[in-house]
């Protein structure tokens, strides 16, 4: 059996923290701006440092485990 636990966790959380997409933390004109399809250099890697502290608990504190088939 496989898990797909980590590949189910990294694309969730890939596409909710996509800059611009739903939210950007900064945004240009705000600290916080939604949904605007913008990006800058700043918010990738701020976007980056949340992607991996969340990934981190999801897949190493709580485990998350999904078993097909």
């Amino acid at each position: 059996m496989s898990d797909w636990g980590p590949v189910f966790v990294a694309v969730v959380l890939f596409v909710l923290l996509t800059p611009g997409l739903l939210i950007q933390l900064p945004g240009r004109s705000r600290f916080v701006e939604f949904g605007n399809f913008q990006t800058s250099g700043l918010s990738v890697l701020i976007h980056s440092i949340i992607y991996f502290a969340l990934s981190c608990i999801f897949l190493l504190a709580v485990g998350v485990h999904m078993y097909m088939g």
